[in-house]
């Protein structure tokens, strides 16, 4: 057996570089990397000597940097991935809420944070902590719960199995998730003669796997047998390359499809089956069809709480849920008629059983009027001198919007109203993360897309919360020539929870600036902020002023930051569904004991 003596940190880069998938090309599109002790004498020493075949990217936060590797690998649906790297101690537990996002929304990212000494020499080592009943524990065991795969390499060889369990993970539609290698860093350093053979390029492909026959059957036996059937479609509609499916499946058979936040742009907007948002932050016509349906199929869609209405949205007695999903631990929510398939290969086999069988015509008005509804909040205000709305800025991003735009967010005010209002045309114009709603995932999370699809607009709205709690990235998009457009909807504070305080009865509290026990009042001048990173930078004060700049920003050569203040209260109304928030049993506010009546009576709905 041939050999070649790398050292650990070596043979991992190598071994990365030669992953590919079976379109040709590298699985691995980079490395995002911070270096600090921990992994810039190892991990840092093997990047440099593959850089022209694994390029490496310098973040500013090991938290934003990750998510723009998720962001790359959602936006390419799952077909390729990133990998990060970080120093130990505070580099890498910045790292554990990229982790968690990654983990719950079931998106591939490879994280690689140094480790302390393997031989103990210097223990503890700066930044080291020390569980006095546990002498195995690392800060990086904070990764077991929020990876799908977890190993620490104490040892070089070591990699030779962990590797290949790595891929695997990461390239696996059912368990797809973060995969965390936690390196000694004097591991990395150490040489090992590893087989040549470990490193010869090896082609990944994509699996589909094909439903149980007897569960087929279950499926098209509760489809024939329903009288008001609706499709909700989840994000993995989108990583089945399933969209031009599941259009074909709804047309032929006429089923209503209601579409989640990770669902979304899976039927173009005015599709003839396509009835829009469901549930909490969803539209009258699709949360209308579903109080209805008598079978909700489920695609791709873990049913989270508010895609159900905290489970109150299905209120037809006779209701019974099929859950078409590649993870059997998805399919079987809430005692649902599972079918475990490729969302791709399921309804092409369900649709073949069917046969020519079709449902009863669907009704457009509720579709009608809910978009009039919508275009009538997103509509330029008639007057210019009134504090604009967030769904006027929206309906300003809309109109300034081309086929290829994709417009994200992910966290405040902004998620629940995009949501309701954004027309979406081509699959993956619509990019949110609301299955962590982590804020800060923005302006990283908008770096990733453009990276991911070069010839696409990306539009980033962010609130102004959002942004402070991370915006760094924007700095990394200046310097490596990247243009965004960022719109930062500045309501002074956080506006979507003020909302929810004051719908559970609670008083306004914390969360506007001018509620919080602060002695002066904030006054940030974010498009400054923007412009000191490098970007184009601008305020502006009205709606016909926004879409202006937005239309302007085409021509930009770096990243374009528009800032517009807005007003804090208002949001669309007569849309979404209720959403189980509670309320306090004993409070001296006579709006507490009125809202808790309220929620009591909301339970009663719940199934």
């Amino acid at each position: 057996m041939k050999t070649v003596r790398l050292t650990a940190a070596q043979a991992m880069v190598r071994y990365l570089a030669n992953q590919m998938t079976e379109e040709g090309v590298p699985y691995f599109a980079g490395v995002w990397a911070i270096f600090g002790h921990g992994n810039v004498a190892g991990m840092g020493e093997a990047l440099a000597g593959i850089r022209d075949q694994l390029p490496t990217y310098r973040g500013q936060n090991e938290q934003s940097m990750a998510h723009a590797a998720i962001a790359y690998a959602k936006q390419l649906r799952r077909k390729r991935a990133m990998a990060v790297t970080s120093s130990i101690g505070p580099g890498a537990v910045n790292m554990v809420t990229a982790a968690a996002l990654a983990h719950v929304n079931r998106l591939p990212v490879l994280l690689i944070p140094g480790d302390v000494f393997s031989n103990r020499g210097p223990d503890p080592v700066l930044q080291q902590i020390e569980d006095f009943g546990d002498g195995l524990a690392t800060v990086n065991d904070c990764f077991r719960p929020v990876s799908r795969y977890f190993d620490r390499i104490s040892r070089p060889e070591h990699l030779l199995t962990a590797l290949p369990r790595a891929i695997r993970t990461l390239m696996d539609p059912a368990d797809c998730g973060p995969v965390t290698l936690a390196f000694c860093q004097d591991t990395q350093a150490e040489a090992f003669d590893y087989p040549e053979s470990f490193f010869e390029p090896k082609t990944w492909y994509w699996r589909r796997p094909r439903p149980d026959e007897n569960e087929l059957k279950r499926a098209v036996e509760a489809i024939l047998a329903a009288k008001n059937p609706v499709i909700v479609a989840g994000g993995g509609v989108h990583f089945s390359d399933a969209t031009e499916t599941l259009t074909a499946f709804a047309t032929k058979h006429n089923i209503p499809v209601v579409e989640t936040q990770a669902g979304k742009s899976a039927l173009p907007w005015d599709h003839e089956t396509n009835f829009g948002p469901v549930g909490v932050t969803g539209a009258a016509s699709a949360n209308a069809i579903c109080e209805n349906a008598d079978l909700v199929i489920g695609v791709g869609t873990r049913f989270q709480d508010f895609t159900t209405g905290s489970w109150a949205l299905f209120k037809n007695p006779d209701r019974r849920i099929l859950s078409l999903n590649v993870q059997p631990y998805d399919s079987t929510k809430h005692d649902a008629i599972p079918l475990v398939s490729d969302a791709k290969v399921g309804l092409e086999l369900i649709s073949a059983a069917l046969g020519d069988h079709r449902f009863p015509a669907i009704d457009q008005a509720l579709k009608q009027d809910w978009f009039a509804k919508a275009d009538a909040v997103t509509a330029a205000p008639a007057d210019g001198n009134l504090l604009p709305t967030d769904m006027q800025v929206i309906g300003a991003v809309q109109r300034a919007s081309r086929d290829s735009t994709v417009v994200m967010c992910a966290a405040g005010t902004m998620p629940g109203e995009l949501h309701q209002l954004w027309k979406a045309g081509k699959p993956l114009s619509y990019h949110m993360e609301y299955g962590f709603s982590c804020m800060g995932y923005e302006i990283a999370g908008g770096l990733g897309i453009k990276m991911a699809e070069p010839d696409r607009d990306v539009i980033v709205m962010v609130g102004d919360g959002s942004y402070m709690m991370m915006n760094s990235e924007l700095a990394t998009a200046v310097a490596m020539g990247i243009k965004i457009t960022v719109v930062i909807t500045d309501n002074r504070g956080y506006g979507c929870i003020n909302r929810l305080q004051m719908a559970t009865g609670g008083a306004e509290f914390n969360n506007l600036y001018e509620h919080t026990n602060q002695a002066n009042p904030m006054q940030i001048d974010f498009a400054a902020h923007a412009a000191a990173m490098g970007a184009d930078a601008l305020k502006v004060s009205t709606i016909a002023d926004l879409e202006a700049a937005l239309n302007g920003a085409r021509e930009a050569k770096v990243p374009t930051v528009i800032v517009i203040d807005t007003d804090p209260y208002p949001t669309p109304e007569g849309g979404g569904h209720w959403w189980d928030v509670a309320v306090p049993e004993v409070s001296t506010r006579a709006e507490v004991a009125q809202a808790r009546a309220a929620y009591e009576a909301a339970l009663k709905e719940r199934r």
